[in-house]
């Protein structure tokens, strides 16, 4: 259609009316009539030129239906100009989504600027895009509300890479909404896999390490630890309640009381915990497990390790902690339990110095103090 074509399927009232209509209802549908004319136009160098003074006259009417009606009608098209897109995507949220979602003429560089200054509905507008590049999702990842970034995570075209990935996680670590999205994506770096293990459970666990690029064996080592950590927060509560029997009871059911959940708990201090779990292990009353683990003498600690079945090799660093945790017992200066468990660490981790090195490797493996719980024992 050409622009004289254009003019002819217009009534020559139609620019007088888009000005000057007496209603907003008037101009707004003027507004809109025009919109589409210029959509299906072909359009000269100087006929374009036209066009978008006609749009910029619609822009700046002051009648949100007339603004409404160009950026509806315009929203897909790349005609319109992109200073009046970025213009419209600054307006109020029924003018400025439309645009933001489906316009062509909106760069990268603009969807960036949208995503650092405007707020959350306009940032989810950006994420739910068609297609998205690595530098406007990196800008979701590290500046957008929660629920832009997890729309972007959702959106199969939107292409992350790793940097993207793990600044989502490090920004909402605690956010299962986004660490869901984020498991259920086509593809995951490898790096971004390792950290997603750590921290998902149940059938998010099982779509990593059978979707994505992760061998089994460290993806059920990685869960393991997280696993574990979260097994001595539950102690300290089963502790207090006092049903701990029961609880180790239900750990080892379920396959879950391991050397290193062991050594973790005796090396915070919950000794308790320990013996009970060692009793378990090994097939003998609380009572009987406690008086070999605190036998004064050299074989009672020895007796309890092998009839709990634990692996030799972490024997030395086993007895060293229970040494630690009998001295710092009988100085009695640390009162609280944080106190405790912080002068546990230090001292353990100073008699381990003396520990061979294969076995003292095996024990950081598994003991994982860089988790949440030893961060907090540490700051103190």
């Amino acid at each position: 259609m050409s622009i004289v074509t254009m003019r002819a399927n217009l009534t020559d009232s139609d620019i007088r009316t888009l000005i000057k209509g007496p209603t907003e209802d008037d101009r707004a549908h003027a507004a809109h009539k025009i919109c589409r004319c210029i959509e299906d136009a072909e359009l000269s160098a100087e006929e374009r030129a036209h066009a978008v003074g006609i749009i910029a006259i619609m822009a700046q009417d002051a009648a949100v239906l007339v603004r409404r009606a160009l950026a509806v009608a315009l929203k897909n098209s790349p005609k319109l100009p992109r200073d009046i897109a970025n213009q419209l995507a600054r307006d109020i949220d029924t003018i400025a989504l439309p645009v933001i979602m489906n316009s062509p003429v909106l760069t990268d560089s603009d969807l960036v600027e949208i995503v650092r200054a405007c707020p959350p509905a306009k940032q989810i507008a950006v994420a739910s895009r068609e297609k998205l590049s690595i530098t406007v999702t990196g800008a979701l990842s590290t500046f957008a509300a929660p629920e832009a970034v997890e729309r972007a995570l959702a959106n199969d075209n939107a292409a992350f890479d790793a940097g993207g990935l793990t600044s989502a996680l490090e920004r909402f670590p605690e956010l299962s909404s986004i660490t869901a999205a984020m498991v259920r994506r086509n593809e995951l770096p490898v790096s971004v896999t390792e950290k997603l293990v750590a921290v998902v459970t149940g059938e998010l666990f099982d779509r990593l390490v059978n979707n994505h690029e992760l061998p089994p064996q460290i993806a059920i080592d990685l869960a393991m630890g997280a696993r574990e950590r979260a097994t001595i927060d539950i102690v300290e509560q089963a502790s207090r309640q006092s049903d701990l029997p029961r609880f180790v009871q239900q750990l080892n059911l379920n396959g879950r009381l391991t050397p290193s959940l062991l050594m973790r708990g005796l090396c915070l201090g919950h000794m308790e915990f320990v013996e009970h779990a060692m009793a378990e292990l090994g097939g003998i009353s609380h009572q009987r497990m406690w008086m070999l683990m605190h036998d004064s003498g050299p074989l009672g600690l020895k007796a309890a390790f092998d009839r709990a079945g634990l692996p030799p090799r972490l024997y030395p660093s086993f007895r060293a902690a229970v040494e630690v945790y009998h001295s710092v017992e009988r100085e009695g200066v640390a009162r609280d339990s944080i106190t405790f468990r912080k002068r546990m660490l230090e001292r353990t981790l100073t008699l381990f110095q003396s520990v061979p090195k294969d076995d003292l490797d095996y024990l950081l493996d598994k003991l994982d103090a860089s988790g949440p719980q030893a961060e907090r024992v540490a700051a103190v």
